[in-house]
């Protein structure tokens, strides 16, 4: 039986997000964003209360949560700022490889200590001349002995200024794309780590994200998270893993803009009466709180997925550009809601417009969803029915040319051209509505 009811703890882990993010991050999102930095005491204070890192395996001292609590808590976030959500499940993600990786030794030593001590990890695979195609990856990870010499330079990486620690995907050779892709774990502190400026951006303004070179820096092999080979799988994995979250953070944002439009409808007054009176604003109403509605599904059946140890490939990607291009949606249907008010700065929904508009773009574009999906479409998909040539449409008689001889029995004969379908022991020598000839018909049963 399917079973839609959260758990106890799930429902309690919700309240404590909620508070968390209605007490610390809703006060404070728009100071930050206009001052185009990441509040760290935020992220600090998540962390604090076991908001953040809590999916560390409980194996290594951690909370154990899974996908689903991950989104529970980052839609929760992301309802009052969805840049600050990002910074905050970005350890997540930046951990993820870490987790996934069969590197015992490195998850002993600092799993259990990120359990205990608030630190950042960010994770990176894009780079200044690419972004979704990831086996294009130039940053170069050349062998020197047991350890690696690390040179190039990785871009977009959330939290990249302020982190501890890094998830590196790099190459031993570009040309070999995915084969030579391997990953490390790497410490900001070592010699050859630059950081560069904060991107300005237009949205996620709360978001630090910035450029980090790497100029000749020595890994040892102890920090190898995948070997060459390796490297590509372990980031599809994090990302499966990963983009049901997404996913939640428009869940949230959308929310958040659509309870401040039905607010807005409930007490604007036009024409002599309440807007919210009208049947063009709650029939808007009523398609963004479906469109939140459907999203919650797709995305909570993908962390399901994820849970439970299945395959969540299809379905994240389905969860994740459904949920980020209503969202979109959403938000530009409450600010024409509030119409000239929400386009100013002193209401919220410019700043949830601009935040918004990047979830299309990062951990995979939509345009990359659909291709996951049409793949699977067009090579994994297993149909039900039967193909077209093979449709049993049947008549008691045919049509053009009458009755089966006598009634008796005879085979039935469907053009794999038209459909038209041909009651006789042979097929006709020209199909007498498309004019094919009789090869084009294909036998697909016995007339009585």
């Amino acid at each position: 039986m399917l079973n839609f009811n959260p758990t106890k703890a799930q429902i309690e882990l919700q309240k404590k997000a909620r508070s968390f993010a209605i007490d610390h991050v809703l006060p404070e999102a728009w100071h930050y964003d206009i001052k185009d930095e990441t509040p760290v005491h935020i992220l600090k204070g998540a962390f604090t209360q076991g908001l953040s890192h809590s999916d560390i395996p409980v194996a290594y001292g951690g909370k154990g949560f899974g996908i689903i609590e991950g989104c529970v808590i980052s839609e929760e976030i992301s309802a009052a700022c969805p840049g600050i959500a990002t910074s905050i499940f970005d350890n997540s993600l930046g951990m993820k490889p870490l987790i996934l990786s069969s590197n015992e030794a490195l998850k002993k030593e600092y799993l259990p200590r990120f359990a205990k001590e608030f630190k950042l990890i960010s994770f990176a695979t894009s780079e200044p001349t690419l972004g979704s195609d990831v086996s294009a990856i130039r940053c170069m990870a050349k062998p020197d002995g047991n350890d690696y010499i690390l040179n190039g330079t990785k871009y977009w990486v959330t939290n990249g200024g302020i982190a501890d620690y890094y998830s590196i995907f790099a190459t031993i050779n570009p040309d070999t794309k995915h084969e030579g892709i391997c990953a490390f774990f790497i410490d900001r502190k070592w010699p050859g780590v630059e950081v560069g400026q904060p991107i300005p951006k237009m949205g996620q303004r709360c978001s630090n994200t910035v450029g980090v070179h790497f100029n000749n820096v020595r890994v040892p092999k102890k920090y190898v998270l995948a070997p060459p080979g390796e490297g590509f799988l372990l980031a599809m994995n994090t990302f499966n893993s990963t983009r049901p979250v997404i996913g939640a953070f428009a869940i949230g944002a959308a929310r958040s803009a659509f309870e401040y439009a039905m607010d807005y409808a409930k007490k604007r007054q036009a024409f002599g009466q309440k807007i919210g009176n009208n049947q063009a604003i709650q029939f808007k109403l009523a398609d963004m709180y479906q469109k939140i509605e459907t999203s919650r599904l797709l995305v909570l059946k993908a962390a399901w997925e994820s849970d439970k140890g299945m395959d969540p490939t299809l379905n994240a990607s389905i969860s994740k550009f459904y949920a980020t291009e209503a969202c979109i949606e959403v938000v530009d249907e409450a600010l024409q809601i509030l119409g000239g008010y929400g386009y100013t700065k002193m209401f919220p929904l410019e700043k949830l417009y601009r935040d918004v508009r990047l979830l299309r773009i990062y951990e995979g574009t939509s345009e990359i969803q659909r291709m996951v999906v049409a793949g699977y479409i067009m090579g994994g998909y297993k149909p039900v029915m039967p193909s077209l040539e093979d449709i049993p449409v049947y008549h008691e008689e045919n049509l053009c040319e009458g009755p089966s001889a006598g009634g008796e029995k005879g085979k039935i004969w469907r053009c794999r051209i038209c459909g038209h379908t041909h009651y006789e022991n042979d097929p006709p020598e020209v199909c007498p509505y498309c004019f094919f000839p009789g090869k084009a018909f294909k036998k697909i049963g016995e007339s009585a």
